[in-house]
C-alpha cells in the first residue's frame, strides 16, 4: 500500500487531531484527510478557556485555523459531525445523520469528557463544567461582581478558574478532598505555595474536605461546615471518551492503549491526545497524558507514523499554569522523589527539581522560565546529577547538561 496516498480519517477535531491533520500534510501526505469533531466551532486549544477568555470579557476564542484555512491545505474539517459507529472489518466510520465515510487509517482523537459530580445535580445550585468554548463563555457571564463561586477542586483548572473568578470581583471557595492543593504534581513546596498565593487574593481553600450534600443555599461539607454558593465550577478530572475505541474492540483501559508510535492493537487504527493511554517512564506505569504539550506533540509524531514515517514518542511530561502574577511550570513527575528547592519560596520566584536514583525525575518552576528550559531538557536526557549542585543556587544548571 502507497501510505502516502491513504485515506486518512481523524475522529477528534481538537488540538490533538487538529495537529495531526497539519502533521500529516507537512508529511507530504497526498491522499484525503478528513476531520471530524462535535462541536460547531473549527479546532482550537483548550487553555484559553479556563485563562484569557474567563478574565477578559472581551476576549474572543482563538482558533488554529479558520474553516477556509483547511479548506486550503485539502483538509475536509466537518464540525457538528458526531461520529456514533465504527465498522472495523469494513473501514468505515458512521455519522449521527447516517452518513457513512470509508478509511483506509483511522486516528481516535477522541479527548476526554469532564467527570461529573452526581451529588450535585437537581439539588437547586446552578453548577458549570469547563470543557468547550460554548462552557467558558457561559462561565465567563456568570461572574460577575459579588458572586459567591465554589470551586470543587484544587487542581490545575479549579485554580485557574479561582484567580479569574477573584479578577472579576467575585467571592471564591475552593474545596479539595486531598490535604493539599494541586495533589497530582506530588509536590509538597509547589502546593504550599499555591495555598498562600489564594489565601492572600482572598480565596478560602478547604482541603481534607468532601461534599457531603447540597441545597440552594450551598454546599455542605464532610466537616460540618456549609459553604453559601451562587455558583459552582466542578474540576474533579476528566474520563477518556472511549465509547467509539470499545465499539471497534480495542484494548481500553484508561483509555485507548497506544505503542510509543501511537498504533493500538488493530491494525491502521492510532489514537493520540488526552484519550491515549501511554507509557510513562517518569511515573513507570501506563497512564493517560492531559495537557497541552502532548495533545501536539505526540499528535504530531502519530501522524508521522501513520504514514510510514519512524517516529516514536517518548517525551517527559509537561505544562504550564498561570495563576494571578504566577507562572507555573511542570515537567515529568516530581512526586514520591527527593525534592531540593532552589530560590526564594516566599517571593514567588523559585525552583524545585525532584532527583530519583540520581536523575531528574521532575521539576517545578514559579516564574523561573530560563530554569524551565534547561531542566526540560535535563529531564529528557534522563542524566545522573549531582544533589549538591542541584541544591546550590549558584551553580549554572547548564553545567549538569553539559558534563
Amino acid at each position: 500500500m502507497d501510505l502516502s496516498r491513504t485515506r486518512i480519517l481523524i475522529v477528534g477535531a481538537g488540538q490533538a487531531g487538529a495537529r495531526a491533520a497539519e502533521a500529516l500534510r507537512d508529511a507530504g501526505h497526498c491522499g484525503s484527510i478528513t476531520l471530524l469533531g462535535e462541536e460547531q466551532h473549527p479546532p482550537y486549544e483548550r487553555p484559553q478557556l479556563s485563562k484569557a477568555m474567563l478574565i477578559n470579557a472581551d476576549e474572543e476564542p482563538r482558533f488554529i485555523r479558520t474553516s477556509q484555512d483547511w479548506a486550503a491545505i485539502d483538509i475536509e474539517l466537518g464540525t457538528s459531525s458526531p461520529t456514533v459507529a465504527i465498522d472495523v472489518n469494513r473501514r468505515a466510520i458512521g455519522l449521527s445523520d447516517g452518513r457513512e465515510i470509508a478509511f483506509d487509517r483511522l486516528l481516535l482523537a477522541t479527548g476526554t469528557r469532564p467527570r461529573r459530580l452526581r451529588d450535585l445535580e437537581n439539588c437547586g445550585l446552578r453548577v458549570c463544567y469547563l470543557r468547550c468554548i460554548d462552557d467558558a463563555l457561559e462561565l465567563r457571564r456568570s461572574l460577575v461582581q459579588g458572586s459567591k463561586v465554589v470551586l470543587v477542586g484544587g487542581g490545575v483548572i479549579g485554580l485557574e478558574v479561582a484567580s479569574a473568578a477573584i479578577a472579576r470581583g467575585c467571592e471564591v471557595t475552593v474545596l479539595e478532598k486531598a490535604e493539599r492543593l494541586l495533589p497530582q504534581v506530588g509536590s509538597p513546596t509547589l502546593s504550599a505555595y499555591l495555598e498562600r498565593l489564594h489565601s492572600d487574593r482572598g480565596v478560602a481553600i478547604c482541603c481534607n474536605v468532601s461534599i457531603s450534600g447540597a441545597t440552594a443555599k450551598g454546599i455542605a461539607l464532610s466537616d460540618g461546615r456549609t459553604i453559601p454558593a451562587d455558583l459552582v465550577v466542578v474540576g474533579v478530572g476528566v474520563e477518556p471518551a472511549v465509547d467509539l475505541a470499545r465499539q471497534a474492540g480495542l484494548k481500553v483501559d484508561q483509555g485507548i492503549r497506544i505503542n510509543s508510535s501511537g498504533m493500538t492493537d488493530i491494525d491502521g487504527i492510532y489514537a493520540a491526545g488526552d484519550v491515549a493511554e501511554q507509557w510513562s517512564g517518569w511515573h513507570g506505569r501506563w497512564m493517560r497524558v492531559e495537557n497541552w504539550a502532548n495533545a501536539q506533540n505526540q499528535a504530531i509524531a502519530t501522524a508521522r507514523s501513520m504514514v510510514g514515517q519512524d517516529n516514536s514518542y517518548a517525551a517527559p511530561p509537561w505544562f504550564w499554569s498561570d495563576q494571578f502574577e504566577a507562572n507555573i511550570q511542570v515537567i515529568g513527575h516530581p512526586g514520591g522523589a527527593d525534592e531540593i528547592v532552589r530560590g526564594d519560596v516566599a517571593r514567588g520566584r523559585f525552583t524545585t527539581i525532584s532527583l530519583r536514583d540520581g536523575e531528574v525525575a521532575g521539576a517545578v518552576t514559579v516564574s523561573s522560565p530560563k530554569d524551565m528550559a534547561l531542566l526540560r531538557r535535563l529531564a529528557a536526557s534522563r542524566k545522573r546529577v549531582n544533589p549538591s549542585d542541584m541544591a546550590n543556587p549558584a551553580f549554572d544548571l547548564k553545567q549538569a547538561l553539559a558534563s
